[in-house]
């Protein structure tokens, strides 16, 4: 058996990054549970099979397990930076099912402010990837399979 090797060490602005997308998600999350949660629930796109209140609370709760898990499961980074990158691929359809459909929330009330919103998907994709390090150190992941 090879031993997998170890990943390097996250610099301070990965930290930063890391810790900064973990609390992000973690706000997010309560207000989907909270204050906003009618907003989130204008957002469930028609085509999502579960009932939209359902939604938001199920997004919710991924959302804060995201956030507590980029900022507390710092061995685990490589595989939790997937898991957060994999999560805002998709939730990304029903930002575009935003756009398309023209519905308002969150001050996207304009087309122009909907679509201006699609463009900050990937940043956050690559973020997840980034602040982890999970892209560069992907090994780790297939070692330990």
């Amino acid at each position: 058996m090879t031993k997998s090797p170890e990943a390097k060490p996250l610099g301070f602005a990965r930290h930063g990054a890391r810790i900064g997308l973990g609390a992000f998600l973690g706000f997010a999350g309560v207000s989907h549970l909270t204050f906003a949660r009618e907003e989130f629930r204008s957002q469930v796109p028609g085509f999502v099979p579960l009932d939209p209140d359902l939604t938001v609370i199920l997004s919710g709760v991924a959302e804060i397990g995201l956030g507590l898990s980029l900022l507390a499961l710092v061995r685990k980074r490589v595989a939790v930076g997937w898991i957060a990158a994999f999560f805002f691929v998709a939730v990304f359809p029903g930002n575009f099912a935003q756009w398309q459909e023209g519905r308002d929330a969150f001050g996207l009330d304009t087309d122009g402010k909907r679509l201006t919103r699609l463009f900050f998907q990937p940043v956050l994709i690559a973020l997840a990837l980034w602040s982890t390090a999970a892209w560069r150190d992907r090994s780790q992941l297939r070692s330990k399979a």
